[in-house]
């Protein structure tokens, strides 16, 4: 009998069958041994060693975790705004398709997306910037008090960052992640210099897997404190 995989089985001594495993063990197996590996070098805090733990799992890379910068307020006021069923704006559409959006609807936040907010495209125009930029600018009124989540494009960020400065009312949290050799770096470092609560990636490492982890880390154990 062919050892070639069937359609719709997995064959004796193929590839999937020698190394594959169900989804929830593939998971539970990493985080162990994330935890395992890193030990001491992570936060002390549950809630910010969750956080951490998720990003560098979702990173596959061990040595992010020097990299990565959580702000001690980013737990208590991110999970006050998603148990209030705050907004939650993120850049792009990368990390909407990987933030848990059937959880976060049951907790009533809705999602946001910058790059697709109505008149981004014309406003990114006329300001000579990206759509994402524009469309933080654009829902500025929705993410005063809630959490903005940027994940690929550091002008988002930056963006953000020039309003809070020059006085929208802040987002309670603020996951930033952006990636690239243009201009993440400086809105990483930029945020982490803030007292706004945050959680960022110094470098140009980032990317909207990394910043999804974050976001449904703080998601689940919302999630988690009101199961029955």
């Amino acid at each position: 009998m062919s050892d070639r995989p069937v359609l719709g089985g997995i064959a004796d001594g193929s590839l999937l069958a020698r190394y594959g495993l169900p989804p929830a063990e593939i998971e539970a197996r990493s985080l162990a041994y994330v935890e395992a590996q890193l030990a001491d070098r992570l936060p002390h805090d549950p809630l910010a060693r969750a956080v951490v733990v998720r990003m560098v799992y979702a990173a596959g890379d061990l040595t992010l975790v020097d990299a990565i910068r959580v702000h001690p307020a980013l737990g208590p006021t991110a999970l006050a705004a998603l148990r209030a069923g705050a907004p939650v704006v993120v850049d792009g559409q990368m990390v909407a398709a990987a933030i848990a959006r059937p959880a976060l609807a049951r907790l009533g936040c809705p999602v946001q997306v910058a790059v697709a907010a109505p008149s981004a495209t014309a406003r990114a125009r006329a300001l000579g910037t990206t759509r994402a930029a524009a469309g933080i600018a654009l829902l500025a009124p929705l993410w005063a008090g809630g959490v903005v989540v940027v994940g690929t494009a550091p002008t988002a960020l930056l963006m953000l960052l020039d309003l809070v400065a020059a006085g929208a009312p802040p987002p309670a949290a603020i996951i930033g992640t952006p990636v690239g050799f243009v201009a993440a770096a400086e809105a990483s470092a930029a945020l982490a210099a803030t007292e706004l609560p945050h959680v960022t990636v110094l470098g140009t490492r980032g990317g909207a897997a990394l910043a999804a982890a974050a976001l449904n880390a703080l998601v689940a154990h919302v999630a988690e404190q009101h199961a029955p």
